[in-house]
């Protein structure tokens, strides 16, 4: 560990800054386990091609649902090994069962991760949830002195409130939120408990509105940094670093230039397949994809070549 309990807050508004990426996770298609060897090299591309601040381990990007607990702790031990002091680590320890919430978030101190991420999880029968959710992240504060970033999605069964967020937010070594909700909501979150935590949300299309009207200097977190950037083309780093400066017309207009990158990769994803896509839009860039696990669907020829196609017609630089 880098900092105490009671350093948790301090630590992450000076650390857990710049652009973070979540992972998806490559596997082998001769045998479906992870391919430590592919993921080791798309990490070494994500820091030293692209200079990603961060990286969120073993989310839904990542399949983590498809995973054994092992597996998830193998998964965090490679990216801190391959992250060294060259990026940071944020890892994802979400699960249905708190003891394995706690298990993964033991061991995720224990290798020398940065932070980890825990979401709201789904509750069964209840028609209010707030002082369940409250309890939940004061015990997981409780048991483990690292900094824990809340997760908040529909994916849950319900939104949480900004106000409940806000409260959840004063405890002692919650740092952050990715709070994948309404625009509205995580302003008004941000008004709330922005001076105590980071708050983010996934959508690049945001993010510069984001550093410009509310101060935000976290990117947390999802794939763009690394499927609509490449070796030779860095336009997500060179807007936010412009914005950063307070340059936002011209970071404005290198984010603008993004919209065909950005409306290739949307248009030509299949609804039900986001993770296969993902993944095979990274091995067009280079990178290591690979197939999904069940219950998720692997893309058709037909689908990849209409990939192909939305790739080679977005204007994203492939080589310098």
């Amino acid at each position: 560990m880098k900092y105490r309990r009671n350093e948790a807050k301090d630590h992450a508004q000076e650390h857990m800054t710049g652009i973070w990426a979540a992972a998806l996770n490559p596997f082998r298609a001769q045998d479906m386990a992870l391919d430590e060897a592919g993921l080791r090299r798309n990490i070494r591309h994500w820091i030293d091609d692209l200079k990603i601040a961060g990286l969120f381990i073993a989310g839904k990007q990542g399949e983590f649902f498809s995973m054994s607990v092992e597996e998830r702790k193998r998964n965090f031990e490679i990216a801190v090994e391959e992250c060294g002091e060259g990026a940071r680590t944020i890892m994802s320890c979400s699960d249905q069962n708190m003891d394995t919430v706690l298990e993964l978030g033991r061991h995720a101190q224990a290798v020398g991760a940065d932070y980890i991420v825990v979401h709201a999880p789904v509750l069964h029968f209840l028609t209010k949830q707030d002082e369940t959710l409250y309890r939940y992240y004061e015990t997981l504060c409780e048991e483990l002195e690292i900094g824990i970033a809340m997760w908040s999605h529909p994916d849950s069964g319900y939104l949480m409130s900004p106000e409940l967020c806000a409260r959840i937010a004063e405890l002692p070594n919650i740092v952050a939120i990715k709070y994948s909700v309404p625009r509205e909501m995580y302003v008004r979150l941000t008004e709330l408990a922005g001076h105590r935590i980071h708050v983010s949300t996934a959508s690049e299309a945001e993010w510069l509105d984001n550093i410009e009207e509310l101060g935000w200097r976290l990117y947390l977190c999802s794939s763009p940094p690394y499927q609509i950037q490449t070796k030779a083309d860095q336009r997500m780093n060179d807007y936010t670093r412009l914005a950063f400066e307070g340059n936002f017309a011209e970071a404005r207009r290198i984010r603008d230039s993004l919209e065909p990158v950005r409306e290739a990769f949307r248009a030509s994803r299949p609804p039900e397949k986001p993770q296969a896509h993902g993944k095979y839009w990274q091995e067009l860039l280079g990178q290591v994809g690979g197939p999904v696990r069940r219950p998720l669907l692997q893309l058709t020829e037909e689908e990849r070549a209409a990939t192909r196609r939305a790739l080679e017609g977005s204007g994203l630089r492939l080589t310098p």
